[in-house]
């Protein structure tokens, strides 16, 4: 097997809230339910989230282990970057935030020039960034 481009890529977090985590990226931003379990009642189990878009090579998973929760500990520099090539929808923004998300002023002016930057339930950033990728 060969690691290139094409490999699936899938970014773990914790979360405080799954339920507030899946209103937030599934009704706010878009994203789909890729897969979901509900095994903490098992010993060492855990809840498990994972979103994505049907066609991306990458999908976000989030993790909530009851009997031993791990408090999530964004920092402002903790990213996952959209990029959207062309104008952040006004409407994007406001769903996200009338599902949880917090729009934040970014320490970096990079992103405050190029992008919207909003906190999801759990502290963690989206930046919907105006460029697309080849330009950025």
């Amino acid at each position: 097997m060969t690691v290139n481009g094409r490999s699936h890529i899938r970014l773990a977090r914790p979360s405080r809230d799954l339920a507030a985590a899946e209103r937030f990226w599934v009704r706010g931003l878009g994203l789909t339910v890729v897969w979901r379990s509900a095994d903490s009642a098992e010993p060492g189990g855990h809840e498990l989230l994972m979103v994505g878009w049907p066609d991306a090579e990458w999908h976000l998973e989030l993790v909530r282990e009851p009997a031993r929760p791990v408090e999530p500990r964004p920092t402002e520099e903790d990213l996952l970057v959209i990029y959207v090539d062309g104008p952040v929808p006004d409407d994007l923004v406001s769903r996200l935030e009338e599902h949880g998300g917090r729009r934040v002023p970014s320490p970096n002016p990079y992103w405050n020039r190029w992008g919207v930057t909003i906190e999801d339930p759990d502290g963690y950033r989206l930046v919907l960034c105006e460029r697309g990728w080849s330009n950025a």
